[in-house]
């Protein structure tokens, strides 16, 4: 890193803390103007795209009784990144069980989640999600082009962590002409810019957020997906959190409970963190080539060290509004 003085704009949003952090001016604008241009699409973005707000641009595509919608342009990446997830992930990431976190007892922000420990010690017993037998997501259609989504009534999707990466892959793009920048989208993060500096990023302990490890990293996606900070008791006082086996509909217990995967892109990186969750201790490195970490239902870790990442495809312009 140079001497060059950073914007720093941090703040609550989509559902946790987010933080944009840029140094240098930009092709079109100051590293202050860029900070602040990048919280507002942020602070919008949650506005739309957030399922516990009725009036969201996702909440009314979700309860559209039409077959095919005209939706914004983001709208329309998040779609086709439902998509995607799950093709990659061999179904594993499967974006569309809204209705299946709502039967968990997921309506709502979490306000007092379960302790880790105490959701480990009554839940069942371990074992690898599995696709599920008639996935909704084949059904869904996304036209990004055309700025449409067609998709049988009453298939919904979740913006959940897929959204977060995709609004860190759209904000980078904004950001690269920058000489260095840090995004985190509530979790999901990139660092980037034109002078290809590495910044530290700390991996917390889903136990007791002490820092497990740290990586030094430049121009790559970084997500991490665990049950340590939303878990909680169903109605049935069963142990419960918001990553699902789509095979069974209920939350999955596969004896990791955090990883953090590194990648190309935010998005990218997002999927192959819940796939190497869902999948269990057998498989779960399989899912990281970029590298990553995994934690375990006993406190343990495993480090996957970065493999060199190829500077990220500019695919995502034009996908802001």
């Amino acid at each position: 890193m140079s001497g060059t003085a950073e914007s720093i704009e941090r703040f609550d949003c989509l559902g946790g803390s987010c933080e944009v952090i840029v140094a240098g001016p930009g092709a079109r604008r100051s590293a202050l103007e860029a900070g602040s241009v990048a919280r507002r699409l942020l602070e919008g973005w949650h506005a739309r795209f957030s399922r516990f707000l009725p009036d969201s641009e996702l909440s009314r595509i979700n309860t559209d009784p039409r077959r095919t919608l005209a939706v914004s342009p983001l709208m329309a990446h998040l779609a086709r990144a439902v998509v995607r997830a799950a093709r990659l992930s061999g179904g594993l990431v499967d974006a569309t069980l809204i209705d299946e976190i709502h039967a968990a007892g997921y309506e709502r922000d979490l306000r007092e989640p379960l302790p880790l420990r105490e959701a480990l010690r009554v839940a069942p017993p371990r074992r690898p999600a599995t696709p599920a037998v008639e996935p909704r997501w084949r059904s869904i259609e996304a036209d990004v082009e055309g700025g449409t989504v067609t998709r049988p009534p009453g298939v919904k999707i979740d913006s959940g962590g897929l959204a977060k990466g995709l609004f860190a892959d759209v904000l980078a793009a904004m950001l690269e002409s920058h000489e260095s920048f840090a995004l985190n989208c509530a979790g999901d993060l990139f660092v980037g810019g034109r002078a290809g500096a590495p910044r530290p990023v700390n991996v917390q302990s889903p136990f007791d957020a002490s820092i497990v490890h740290t990586f030094d990293l430049a121009q790559t996606g970084v997500a991490t997906s665990g049950i340590g900070r939303r878990a909680w008791l169903d109605r049935n006082g069963r142990p419960a959190h918001h990553l699902l086996d789509a095979g069974t509909g209920r939350p999955a217990f596969t004896g990791i409970v955090q990883v953090t995967a590194l990648a190309q892109s935010a998005l990218v990186a997002e999927v192959r963190a819940k796939a190497a969750l869902l999948s269990g201790p057998g498989d779960a490195s399989n899912w990281l080539p970029g590298g990553g970490l995994i934690v375990f239902d006993d406190g343990s870790h495993e480090v996957l060290a970065p493999a060199p990442v190829a500077r990220r495809a500019r695919t995502l312009q034009g996908a802001t509004t």
